[in-house]
């Protein structure tokens, strides 16, 4: 009956325009999967980074978000320790800057009240000490008592300041992919 009353709460909250709502989407670390891809000129490198904590707050009548995804900074790993402290310590230099945080400001397109969708949520990327507008294309599947949310994206990180990993015999490409998954759990607040 729980399950029942979320889904017709979220539903109502999603659909319902002017009504003042304002839903919530809780993401959990144990239920979020941030993995990213790094070209090289001898092979592709894989690694992972984990979410530190997790809320998205958006007005389904407005589009109007707020909140933020913060991920571990030091927390990159891809299997390589020498790479990975690298990395750490002089790419992302994560004493300096711990977090990597997604602020968003408003969600574009509409999220089902059951079911999939595509939607845009744009914001800000604050990555190493500087923030970058950014817009996250995300695939939604809204179920029973929670909401999924993929994303696949490039961040431009040379772009965006960061130390070029490359070395003399190794040769890195300028953006990173990255590939995002999360489920969310739904709460429903009144007008902010």
């Amino acid at each position: 009956m729980n399950a029942l009353r979320t889904v017709l709460l979220l539903g109502t909250a999603l659909a319902t325009s002017g009504s003042g709502a304002e839903t919530v989407l809780l993401f959990e670390p144990a239920h979020t999967e941030i993995h990213w891809t790094l070209n090289t000129v001898m092979h592709t490198v894989h690694g992972t980074f984990h979410l530190r904590s997790g809320s998205v707050h958006f007005d389904p009548a407005t589009g109007k978000a707020w909140g933020e995804l913060i991920v571990d900074a030091a927390s990159g790993e891809s299997g390589s320790d020498s790479r990975d402290s690298r990395m750490r310590k002089s790419i992302l230099e994560a004493p300096k800057f711990p977090a990597i945080v997604f602020i968003p400001d408003r969600v574009e397109g509409a999220i089902p009240a059951a079911g999939a969708g595509t939607v845009s949520v744009h914001g800000a990327f604050k990555l190493h000490g500087a923030d970058h507008e950014f817009v996250l294309p995300v695939q939604v599947n809204v179920q029973p008592s929670s909401i999924s949310t993929s994303s696949r994206f490039t961040i431009p990180y040379l772009a965006w300041g960061l130390k070029n990993p490359s070395t003399f015999v190794l040769r890195v490409s300028d953006k990173v992919e990255i590939e995002l998954k999360a489920t969310g759990r739904v709460e429903l607040n009144g007008s902010r």
